[in-house]
């Protein structure tokens, strides 16, 4: 592992030993980001003898995700199989794919893509007699997103816009729409995080669970996280707090990232 280290500038390397506590290291594009976080990985299991199956290391695209795999294979080798490595919406779907029934799903559930929603939405739309020409799937669906990415559910999102004629009708068409997703037994993309996060806090052995189980995370391009997003990886860090975050400097990372609780690097 030391001759390892050695391939590290040293920032990066003092990042990579940092295994303890919250850890941020903010740099641009191509300055070893997604580098520090593979180190790392190796370091934990080489190191300081963490189980693959301890750590949890998650990104945004798929692309992205395949990269990290790909070099964390290339220093740790077959024990990168028991890694939970993925983006976001991936881990997710495990967690769901074992818990989804806590919220009245089946487990065998369905993920709604794009032409799925549309055309459930301009159901929606025809049920609820709402003139397509003034709402159209493609807005009210963008709307419906944005609320959950800010996690406002249905009710929620009802209360707050009770005084605005367009969103009180966009809150009607949001209800009814997740209401005929639980029907269909079909969860969309936005609800992935959003449903891992309810399972989380309204189940406490859940929480107890993973929190207990991931000992390390880590997380690539942290600058993008949204709301929900921030949530789900402070859940799963709760236990431990061992949490890393890498992010590029000249974008805007989530509101807690100077946090003094952090340890702070810049590459």
């Amino acid at each position: 592992m030391q001759n390892l280290l050695k391939e590290l500038n040293p920032k990066q390397k003092e990042a990579v030993e940092t295994t303890e506590g919250p850890c941020l290291v903010i740099a641009g594009a191509g300055s070893g980001k997604t580098k520090v976080l593979t180190y790392k990985i190796a370091y934990l299991m080489q190191e300081k003898n963490i189980k693959p199956w301890n750590i949890l290391a998650i990104t945004f695209t798929n692309k992205a995700a395949d990269e990290m795999r790909d070099r964390a294979e290339a220093l740790i080798g077959e024990n990168i199989n028991d890694l939970w490595l993925g983006t976001f919406h991936s881990i997710c779907v495990r967690i769901l794919r074992k818990f989804i029934d806590r919220l009245g799903f089946d487990t065998s559930f369905a993920i709604f893509d794009t032409s799925d929603q549309k055309t459930l939405i301009k159901n929606c739309l025809k049920d609820l007699n709402i003139d397509t020409k003034l709402f159209t799937e493609k807005s009210i669906l963008n709307e419906i997103s944005n609320a959950k990415n800010e996690m406002i559910e249905p009710k929620a999102y009802m209360d707050e816009y009770s005084n605005d004629y367009r969103k009180g009708i966009i809150a009607k068409v949001y209800s009814l729409y997740q209401q005929r997703l639980k029907q269909n037994n079909a969860i969309d993309f936005d609800d992935i995080i959003n449903f891992t996060i309810k399972i989380l806090m309204e189940n406490p052995d859940v929480l107890d669970y993973y929190s207990s189980k991931f000992k390390y995370v880590l997380v690539d391009e942290y600058q993008d996280t949204n709301k929900a997003q921030f949530t789900l990886v402070t859940l799963l860090a709760s236990k431990y707090g061992n949490v890393t975050v890498v992010g590029d400097n000249d974008q805007g990372i989530y509101s807690f990232r100077r946090s003094r609780y952090f340890k702070y690097f810049k590459l």
